[in-house]
């Protein structure tokens, strides 16, 4: 959507702002921006809780993985060992 508002001009941005002020009155368009922001903040801070629980899932499994391939790394160097020794 923000594409739409770079394809806008000055002009255009003034015009699309009188629209709004002959629907919305002079009086209603602050309680509207005030939504608008709120509704942004609460957006941007869910996306934000989302992105932190995807970056701890994936380093949880980051850390199993580099438990699993140490402990396979023993098991063959142990093998490996076994297998000199004989």
């Amino acid at each position: 959507m923000s594409y739409i508002i770079l394809a806008l001009g000055g002009g255009e941005l003034v015009m699309v702002f009188l629209v709004f002020l002959l629907l919305f009155g002079s009086k209603k368009v602050p309680e509207l921006a005030k939504g608008l922001g709120k509704g942004l903040r609460e957006f941007r801070k869910a996306q934000d809780d989302i992105k932190r629980e995807i970056e701890n899932s994936t380093g949880d499994i980051a850390g199993e993985i580099n438990k699993s391939t140490s402990g396979l790394r023993q098991d063959l160097n142990d093998i490996s060992s076994n297998l000199n020794a004989d």
